[in-house]
């Protein structure tokens, strides 16, 4: 199984890292899966993933538990977006699931408050007081009231890492993709934003009106009806593997993982990763030296 001599393009992200309690599972699941979907960085606006699950003794409220982060790009208006976006996830998300609470989980200097994009839904009657030890907004909505931390810590980190197998079949495409998503749950400080990601994309595109479009010489479909087909012989599907990270050492370490999974699942020939050559991402990760980390 060849590991291909390439390199990982990776960028600049702002992320912030919360919380979220729920009263039962399936009210904690909702919430939670509801507010880390839809993954729109590329239209400006953000990507959400889970982190990992959290038991009662791990969570500030002493109920059942989530981490999960919010990632926008980082450009000279980040501000603007993540308050909207962290708002917009928070309370469509979050806010209108019974029983939720929300914590900061970002140790940083750098915060946003809650106060203006989150707890104005209480349209002015709000109010805040000290609870499980946080300084908390208290909103009061019909089911009861909602508890979101006032401050909330944002920071730098490294989005867009990858991995991709090259597969012989769709079956052991979604065998592999399934267990990297799996691994990567024990790996502190790093999401999967897309979990198993079928469509890679490219900066190039014939309808810039509506944004990336796929990445025409890695589709296997195409093969043998285009003269630029990058897709070997005997691949049938191309699952990618996208990881922000709070650290570059984190998203180094997450597709490590991916790398050693993916050399035990049969049918997996070949594994890379996606880059443009180096010419809009910070971080170069070469595969090679990942092979034999820890």
């Amino acid at each position: 199984m060849e590991v291909e001599d390439t390199f990982c393009e990776a960028f600049d992200g702002i992320y912030v890292r919360l919380i979220v309690t729920a009263k039962h599972r399936w009210l904690l699941e909702k919430a939670v899966y509801g507010a880390t979907a839809l993954p729109s960085t590329v239209f400006g606006e953000s990507e959400a993933g889970v982190e990992r699950w959290l038991s009662p003794r791990e969570t500030p409220d002493g109920r059942i538990g989530a981490i999960i982060q919010i990632w926008v790009p980082k450009t000279k208006k980040f501000m603007d977006v993540l308050m909207r976006e962290t708002g917009k996830r928070i309370r469509q998300g979050i806010l209108v699931v019974p029983t939720t609470r929300v914590f900061n989980a970002c140790e940083s200097d750098s915060k946003i408050d809650a106060e203006t994009n989150v707890g104005r839904c209480g349209d002015g009657y709000e109010w805040e007081e000290e609870r499980w030890g946080r300084r908390m907004i208290i909103v009061p909505i019909m089911f009861g009231e909602f508890a979101i931390e006032r401050f909330l810590g944002y920071a730098e980190g490294v989005a867009g890492g990858n991995v991709w197998f090259f597969c012989d079949s769709e079956e052991s495409a979604l065998e592999v993709g399934e267990r990297a998503v799996e691994a990567l749950k024990d790996v502190e400080g790093v999401i999967t934003p897309f979990d198993i990601c079928s469509a890679g994309s490219k900066p190039e595109t014939k309808f810039p009106e509506i944004g990336p479009t796929t990445n025409h010489p890695f589709c296997p479909s195409l093969k043998g009806k285009i003269p630029d087909s990058k897709v070997p012989e005997g691949v049938k599907a191309i699952p990618e593997i996208v990881i922000n990270g709070v650290s570059l050492e984190a998203v180094k370490k997450a597709m490590a993982i991916c790398i050693k999974v993916g050399s035990e699942v049969d049918g997996v020939l070949k594994i890379s990763a996606g880059n443009y050559g180096g010419r809009l991402g910070k971080y170069r990760i070469p595969l090679k030296e990942l092979v034999d980390m820890d």
